[in-house]
């Protein structure tokens, strides 16, 4: 599978996922929408703003049982979709929980992106796998209140974002292929089928060009989303990984179980659209942050969301300011904003040395260490900004939110186990490797620097995945 990605001013950077499921391994190859494109800060912060507009908005068709957004991510990936099979582009998002893509006729949908990808759209009536679902079919009825949907007609969506871009269309039931590893570095084509959404009409930031793409694939707890299908049909576990290096790059997404290295983990709060946990304390070297009491609660809606959709990490203004005291306090800088976003300093000595670690402690003891190199990032030489964002974000009952996004998450094996519903964590070298077991126990190595694509046989390595720290000092740098 070959990849060519436009070199500009700056480095273009192209990621490569393995995800290793239950009886071998699926290969992705994911770019970031913003290789080889000079962006400003605010579009930095402008991408977060979008995606918690819809992480936080209200639909009108409930998938799963439960209301759901889309985010427009962060990265995209190549899929074979129907028979014979076609590429086709989509986002790469844990928030969202269904798959779909642009489909013929589609009037409204983006025709051009700046993305340097083609845009297609998918033609059921090409595909000879093809098959509608109707209002009958078992996985309407997990989406639909049926009585807006009558016998004999398609099974609809209708998504309404709270930036007001909108996604609508039918659902449809054809074959993904993904690529499975068989051995040692040895793959070959698995199909299997899915239900997936067959979009006729996108709007809003969804169809706007810099960042257009094929459509969404979900990763979230929904059992509509790819991961549930997948585990419905015998070829997954509902448990996936990621680990991202923002130090050499490099980086694993993984789906399947992971036997080392050990990660201890905390209950997923139940009953949540997103990946939420208990927060119960928060420490700069030791030293305690009082916490907003909604935020340590489970009575509440609102707690601490692991995203790796969000790019940086939002706080309520209150800890942002008590967090961002204590840190100052330990070693002293004069702060300046940036683009009125962003809190910079001048600093030409080692911030791993200067600067305090930040602790998270999470419901059954588990403790998120973050460290100066995954909390600051660099706009040059001699200069530094704060990853940390005061977010402002409060759920409709009140209760505060806390998004980690990939700075923070970045250096970790982050581990999403939907089985057992709890999620973790181990401080871990991304550029090396992790153990995931197959369906018959075994465990093989998957490493962030071994793996190519060929066109059934996976033997080279595995391209750079960008880390946040990477990317901002790239591309922002003037």
């Amino acid at each position: 599978m070959d990849l060519s990605i436009r070199v500009s001013r700056i480095v273009a950077a192209v990621f490569i996922l393995l995800i290793q499921v239950v009886s071998g391994s699926f290969l992705f190859n994911v770019t970031h929408k913003f290789a080889g494109k000079e962006k400003q800060l605010s579009e930095l912060k402008s991408h977060d703003s979008f995606r918690h507009a819809r992480m936080l908005a209200n639909v009108d068709l409930p998938l799963g049982g439960d209301s759901r957004a889309d985010s427009i991510g962060l990265y995209f990936t190549k899929i074979k979709l129907g028979s014979p099979p076609k590429d086709y582009y989509v986002q790469v998002d844990t928030g969202s929980d269904i798959l779909w893509v642009n489909c013929a006729p589609c009037p409204k949908c983006p025709v051009k992106t700046d993305l340097g990808i083609p845009l297609s759209l998918y033609d059921s009536k090409a595909s000879s796998s093809s098959k509608k679902v109707g209002c009958e079919d078992d996985f309407c009825s997990n989406i639909m209140q049926m009585e807006s949907c009558g016998a004999k007609k398609p099974c609809s969506y209708h998504v309404v974002y709270g930036d007001g871009s909108t996604s609508d269309g039918d659902f449809i039931r054809d074959n993904i292929t993904l690529e499975q590893v068989t051995g040692n570095l040895r793959t070959a084509p698995l199909s299997q089928e899915v239900v997936f959404g067959c979009g006729k009409n996108q709007s809003g930031q969804l169809g706007q060009t810099d960042s257009a793409v094929d459509g969404i694939m979900g990763f979230g707890q929904s059992n509509t989303s790819v991961i549930s299908q997948l585990a419905a049909g015998g070829s997954v576990k509902r448990i996936f990984s990621h680990c991202l290096d923002n130090i050499n790059g490099g980086g694993i997404f993984a789906v399947g179980e992971v036997e080392s290295p050990v990660v201890k983990t905390t209950p997923l709060v139940p009953n949540q659209i997103h990946y939420n946990v208990v927060l119960k304390g928060l420490d700069v070297d030791g030293e305690p942050v009082d916490l907003p009491p909604s935020l340590t609660s489970t009575g509440g809606n609102g707690g601490t969301i692991i995203d790796s959709g969000t790019t940086l990490a939002y706080l309520p203004q209150n800890l942002y300011n008590s967090l961002i005291d204590k840190i100052t306090a330990k070693q002293p800088v004069k702060l300046h904003m940036v683009q009125e976003t962003f809190a910079c300093f001048s600093f030409t000595s080692n911030t791993d040395k200067a600067f305090p670690v930040v602790n998270f402690h999470f419901e059954d003891s588990l403790k998120m260490t973050v460290y100066p190199h995954d909390y600051l990032f660099s706009l040059r030489e001699d200069m530094y900004c704060f990853g940390w964002q005061s977010g402002g974000m409060t759920t409709e009952d009140g209760s505060d939110v806390i998004l980690l996004g990939d700075l923070v998450l970045s250096n970790k094996l982050v581990v999403y186990d939907l089985e057992n519903e709890v999620i973790g964590w181990a401080d871990h070298n991304c550029s090396s490797s992790i153990k995931v077991k197959d369906g018959s126990g075994a465990a093989y190595a998957l490493g962030a620097d071994n793996l190519t694509a060929g066109s059934s046989v996976i033997n080279g390595t595995l391209v750079t995945l960008l880390s946040i720290l990477f990317w901002v000092f790239h591309y922002f740098t003037s």
